[in-house]
């Protein structure tokens, strides 16, 4: 089996040593060429070549960023080539193994995987061992004539603009940590504006919903963690269904508390409310804005946008689990 291992050695979790182990255990069982990411987009850049060059497997040792970067690799076209057909099109691209780097690791822990770099190549040479993979579906953001694959989240509004405080801090060489996430959260919360809601939803056999402070999209369930804890706002979500959606018309406090207590110690029942919306198994749907909102895919902002349309899209992967 011919495989290629993406690195990205700012990878929060690991060191060179660490990774110099992984690559040692991964080329013993494969044919394996060591690459490693050295700018923003460049995991997507070697995926596609992954695919064009007819690899049979992609690793990813790194965080959900990096792992969305190769996932978008991986399913754009190459050279704009139409996708073969038949029913299960992830049979058609390198299958995908992830091994976590980041400060997060959604993706990989969503897929049962340990939370630690040496134990889940563990896991993923067993799986290698004996042919162990399943096939996932994942979620695609169009907007503006542009579209993104997204693995296990996207968001618009107030949780893309704590992503993008973050992102601030961590330019500043301060680390993402889940302490950080909930304090700038709380900061940040302060200075919103909790009157004027500025998205609407609509779609296919979708009831329009206004007056939407914060929608997050799911492609699976937790939406993310806060260190151990699995966080919950739509528990329903899988690889194997369309998108859900939690969507909230209020967010003072008193709105506010009951669903954060609930998605935090609750992981089979749905938050409820009058102020919710909430969609389940849905093929795709849009959210428009009347001024531009903070928006977020798999934990990246990615800037402010006016229109977002959301499409499930099935069988997109075949993933080493």
């Amino acid at each position: 089996m011919r495989a290629m291992l993406l690195v990205n050695p700012k990878a929060t979790t690991t060191n060179a040593r660490t990774r110099n182990v992984l690559i040692r255990a991964l080329g013993a069982a494969v044919e394996l060429a060591v690459e490693e990411t050295a700018y923003r987009g460049h995991a997507a850049t070697l995926a596609a070549t992954a695919r064009a060059k007819g690899y049979d497997l992609v690793v990813v040792l790194g965080g959900d960023g990096t792992i969305n970067e190769t996932v978008n690799g991986l399913l754009n076209p190459v050279n704009g080539a139409p996708e073969p057909l038949g029913d299960d099109p992830s049979l058609s691209r390198p299958a995908l193994a992830v091994i976590p780097g980041g400060s997060a690791n959604v993706f990989a822990r969503a897929l049962g995987l340990p939370n630690n770099p040496v134990e889940a190549t563990g896991a993923v040479l067993e799986a290698l061992r004996e042919g162990r993979r399943r096939t996932v579906g994942l979620g695609q953001a169009l907007w503006e004539g542009e579209s993104r694959f997204f693995t296990f989240c996207s968001g618009l509004g107030y949780d893309a603009e704590v992503i993008r405080a973050v992102e601030g801090l961590r330019g500043t060489g301060r680390k993402a940590t889940p302490l950080r996430y909930v304090n700038t959260a709380l900061r940040h919360y302060l200075a919103t504006d909790k009157r004027h809601p500025a998205m609407t939803l609509t779609g296919p056999g979708v009831p329009t919903t206004r007056g939407v402070f914060l929608a997050i999209v799911s492609n699976t369930s937790p939406w993310t963690y806060l260190g151990p804890r699995p966080v919950t706002p739509t528990p329903w979500a899988s690889f194997e269904t369309g998108l859900d959606l939690l969507g909230l018309r209020r967010i003072g406090v008193t709105s506010l508390l009951p669903v954060i207590r609930h998605i935090l110690t609750e992981r089979d029942s749905l938050p409820s409310g009058r102020h919710l919306t909430q969609l389940h198994d849905e093929a795709e749907f849009t959210l428009t804005a009347s001024r531009p909102v903070a928006f977020q895919l798999d934990g990246d902002y990615l800037g402010e946008r006016e229109a977002v349309t959301f499409r499930a899209t099935p069988n997109a992967l075949q993933v080493l689990v």
